[in-house]
């Protein structure tokens, strides 16, 4: 029987797993970062008394830091469920045992 975290080679597939996780979740990382970046440069240059307000905050406030994180939080739970997937770290239980010691 194919244990389910081998390939069919019988090589460990959770390296490759972590490394795709990784990924996006550095993309989903630097996006946020671009986002408060854009959103409060573009919108937070220029005199002061030119600014506009949403809720009290400065325009380029409420984007960057209140949207972006109710924004990228959302993106983040929704990645984790739609592309993460559990996996086993433990070397031992590839094999289908638990390790001895």
């Amino acid at each position: 029987m194919q244990n389910k975290w081998l390939d069919p080679f019988g090589r460990s597939i959770r390296f490759s797993v972590a490394k795709k996780e990784a990924f996006l979740s550095l993309t989903l990382a630097l996006a946020y970062f671009f986002w408060w970046y854009l959103t409060a440069y573009s919108f937070g240059s220029g005199p002061v008394r030119r600014y506009s307000y949403i809720m009290g905050f400065p325009t380029w406030f409420f984007l960057s830091c209140i949207v972006g994180f109710v924004l990228f939080s959302l993106l983040a739970f929704l990645m984790v469920k739609v592309f993460f997937r559990e996996i086993t770290l433990e070397e031992g239980d590839e094999k289908g045992g638990a390790k001895n010691g």
